[in-house]
């Protein structure tokens, strides 16, 4: 499933893999989220409710530019630096070229709309 993640004027487009935890997300959508940024490496907010993890190992190693979901907070990620293996990490999905530098390029706190793609 194709999104679309709007940070102020920017429309980012994503992808979203073939997942229980990804197909929760979809459902849930639109959305719109308060996040923060972590570590100068991740925006993460809140969702209205956890995602299945049904097939997901106990945790991943995200790459710059993923959608991600962090279990123990239900919070949704995206990662614009180098964040390492973490327990509770699930790839949900990837940014469109480019899109995590864009993402890093907004400092601070953000409020974020993910919507489907039409």
């Amino acid at each position: 499933m194709r999104i679309i993640v709007t940070i102020g004027e920017q429309r980012l487009a994503a992808t979203l893999t073939d997942s229980a935890a990804a197909s929760d997300l979809a459902q849930m959508l639109p959305l719109t989220i308060d996040m923060t940024d972590h570590g100068g490496v991740e925006k993460t907010g809140p969702l209205p409710g956890p995602l299945s993890l049904a097939g997901q190992p106990e945790g991943a190693d995200p790459d710059l530019g993923d959608v991600g979901y962090y279990a123990p907070g239900q919070d949704l990620v995206l990662y614009y630096g180098d964040q390492g293996y973490y327990p509770g990490i699930v790839v949900l999905g990837r940014l469109a070229e480019g899109a995590a530098d864009r993402v890093a390029a907004t400092a601070g706190s953000v409020t974020v709309t993910v919507e489907a793609r039409p």
